[in-house]
């Protein structure tokens, strides 16, 4: 498994940045989406020291943006050749606090919308013209809060959960396998900013079975195989990743 064309947006940190390295170990090229120019370039760099020069490249762009968008994908297009994977990481919970009033509560789910919701179905939509046929891997990130809140960023994941469902029996025929793995709490990430106090953190990880926080590694390993040739028969699947945080379902 070597050689692939991997695109992985919201790679410039977190579990984005794991996924980008397990696929960089394989001997494959990544392509890294985000916002940030700064944070995008030295995550590249880092890749093309580690596994070789010429192994990562990168876009900044907000994915929410369709002119922005089309953009990104002009650039991951220029050569022609296929994406053989797309990992649709790109979100978080960015809903401010609010005051109650009617417009806050609506500009908290438009923001959590526009951040996880918009950037993996304008992304995937975009490239879907370039993915390989067959054998092309969309694999999306969705949440635990897909299952259990909190409500504007919980919604946005279950959204996912319903795109991917729609995409697998749209491309199945195609030999595109689509899916989506949801994490639980992921320790040494971006997500929860200053939130993520000693006390927060002991308390999520007190919600799992095991008595630890995932790590973006592990993450990123389930994404690796999701998107693996052996996976070939899985598709239109949730993969949850939680330490037992929320038991199958």
């Amino acid at each position: 498994m070597s050689g692939r064309r991997v695109v992985v947006s919201g790679g410039g940190t977190g579990i984005g940045l794991a996924t980008a390295e397990a696929f960089a170990a394989d001997g494959d090229q990544v392509v890294l989406l985000g916002r940030r120019e700064d944070v995008l370039r030295k995550a590249a760099e880092g890749l093309d020291e580690r596994h070789g020069d010429g192994t990562a490249s990168w876009y900044a762009a907000d994915l929410a943006d369709p002119e922005q968008v089309g953009a990104a994908r002009e650039f991951i297009s220029a050569d022609d050749a296929p994406v053989d994977v797309l990992v649709a990481n790109a979100g978080g919970n960015v809903a401010p606090s609010y005051d109650g009033s009617l417009a806050a509560v609506a500009d908290s789910y438009r923001r959590n919308f526009d951040a996880n919701v918009l950037t993996a179905v304008l992304l995937t939509e975009a490239l879907l013209p370039h993915l390989l046929r067959p054998g092309g891997r969309i694999v999306q990130l969705s949440s635990i809060a897909s299952l259990r809140g909190p409500g504007s960023y919980g919604g946005s994941k279950s959204w996912i959960n319903t795109y991917t469902y729609d995409l697998a029996q749209r491309l199945g025929s195609e030999g595109i396998t689509v899916n989506a793995v949801a994490p639980g709490f992921v320790g040494d990430t971006e997500f929860f900013g200053d939130r993520a106090t000693p006390e927060f953190v002991a308390s999520r990880v007190a919600q799992s079975l095991t008595g630890q926080p995932g790590h973006p590694s592990e993450i990123a390993a389930a994404i690796r195989y999701v998107a693996s040739p052996e996976a070939a028969y899985l598709t239109g699947q949730l993969l949850h990743i939680n330490g037992g945080a929320a038991l199958g379902r």
